[in-house]
């Protein structure tokens, strides 16, 4: 204990390790945050979801808090649903088994500008005659206008934003602009409250349907969406523990083993170095990273596969040299010599005397090493060659590519991942770099 409170003494002397320990904690936080909120499998099913998955998400929407930095508001996403709130709905029995059911959207838009789409999904429950509803749009400054009649089947998607019918009606328009603009100025949003009357007619006992109005915004979510309607928000929380898992299992365990197999190469010398020695001049001379692109190309894109072949390659790295060098150094120490004496076996002089002498370099050499793995993984992704089930930060960035985010406006898309990458990087690089100088005596006064 006396050991550890002096450590953590020392470290207070390093401002960079108390802000490089400040964003390991903010990212650890992250990773338990998003794996107990979004879970695995519904990470997976929802970022591979298709657009019935994500049909109350706008496409290519900024990230909710870009309108503390706009003078002019942009929309959030507006959903009603009758299914989940019944007072929307009223029913009115005509007898025979017919009733007149209506559904009555009614919200406030004080936004300066135009939402990017509008829908409606209509689910209906009948045995042979099909509902019937006739849509009414109602503005603020009380104009009607008339948008649809359609017989509802069992499920029905109007997509107000393509209906050309109802374009034409609106002046040539847009209708998501059409319905929300000034008639004397249609540039210009007219602010208040509207309404969506739907009068339906079914004509059977037992027959219903529910209504569901998703007014797209230009904004959604802390993160913003893609192409494909998915909250980037999902990848950006499960990019965390998909990074910090591997680029820490990465790093511990090459640096775990190749600090075991160069003690075994000092302590039994003769041809088990001489084996170790040559693995290492080989694997030295492979490139690491095409080496990892024929493995996801040829064989699996599992990110357990690439880090299997990541931690196989790295345990016969350059490092096993540096602890070579080290634990020859280490085994003329007096205390093996007497180890040696008494009679203690090969295993216990490895791993009770000389690894022990070697760890405290080892801790800052892999605590360094873990922001490489994390952006060799990324890497990996942004060439298209991550995990193909996984949401994570090179995801984004490759989809971000892919779509030309960044000339097309969409730069949150690639700034968000891109901070997170360099934050993750800085932290265990600012810690590494104090715990050096901590466990290095020669480096203290520097």
């Amino acid at each position: 204990m006396k050991v550890i409170a002096n450590f953590f003494k020392q470290l207070k002397d390093y401002p960079s390790a108390i802000a490089g320990l400040a964003i390991i904690f903010l990212m650890v936080c992250l990773a338990i945050y998003a794996v107990f909120a979004i879970p695995y499998e519904q990470a997976v099913k929802l970022w591979r979801g298709d657009d019935k998955v994500w049909a109350d998400t706008p496409r290519n929407a900024r990230p909710v808090w870009f309108n503390w930095f706009y003078k002019e508001k942009q929309p959030v996403t507006i959903n009603l649903n009758s299914a989940k709130d019944p007072s929307l709905k009223s029913v009115q029995d005509l007898g025979g088994g017919m009733s007149m059911v209506d559904v009555v959207f009614e919200f406030d838009y004080n936004y300066d500008g135009f939402p990017s789409e509008i829908s409606l999904f209509f689910t209906s429950k009948f045995n042979s005659a099909r509902p019937n509803v006739d849509i009414t749009w109602i503005t603020p400054d009380g104009r009607e206008i008339p948008m649809s009649n359609m017989a509802l089947s069992a499920s029905n998607t109007y997509t107000i934003s393509q209906d050309n019918a109802l374009s034409r009606r609106l002046r040539g328009v847009a209708p998501e602009k059409g319905l929300f603009a000034d008639p004397n100025d249609p540039s210009k949003v007219v602010k208040g409250t509207y309404k969506m009357v739907i009068e339906g007619l079914v004509f059977e006992e037992g027959a219903d349907y529910d209504a569901k109005l998703v007014v797209y915004g230009k904004l959604h979510g802390l993160a913003g969406t893609d192409h494909r309607r998915r909250d980037i928000t999902i990848a950006l929380l499960w990019g965390t523990p998909v990074a910090l898992s591997f680029g820490l299992l990465a790093a511990v365990g090459s640096s775990l083993i190749t600090m075991m197999l160069a003690a075994a190469a000092v302590w039994f010398g003769g041809w088990v170095d001489a084996v170790i020695r040559r693995i290492n001049e080989i694997v030295m001379i492979l490139p690491l990273l095409p080496i990892l692109i024929m493995v996801g190309l040829f064989y699996s894109r599992s990110i357990w596969a690439i880090l299997g072949v990541v931690i196989l390659l790295g345990i016969f790295g350059s490092s096993i040299l540096s602890y070579r060098s080290m634990f020859l150094q280490v085994k003329q120490s007096g205390y093996i010599e007497a180890a040696r004496a008494y009679g203690a076996s090969s295993g216990r002089i490895i791993f009770r005397y000389m690894i022990p002498k070697v760890i405290p370099v080892l801790i800052p050499g892999f605590v360094t090493q873990v922001p490489s793995y994390v952006f060799l993984e990324a890497t990996l992704a942004v060439l298209n060659l991550g995990d193909p089930l996984l949401p994570t930060w090179g995801k984004l960035l490759n989809d971000a590519y892919s779509e030309g985010a960044l000339f097309t406006g969409h730069f949150y898309w690639v700034l968000q991942p891109a901070i997170l990458l360099v934050l993750t990087g800085l932290g265990f690089a600012m810690l590494g770099f104090a715990l050096d100088r901590i466990f290095n005596p020669r480096l203290r006064g520097l």
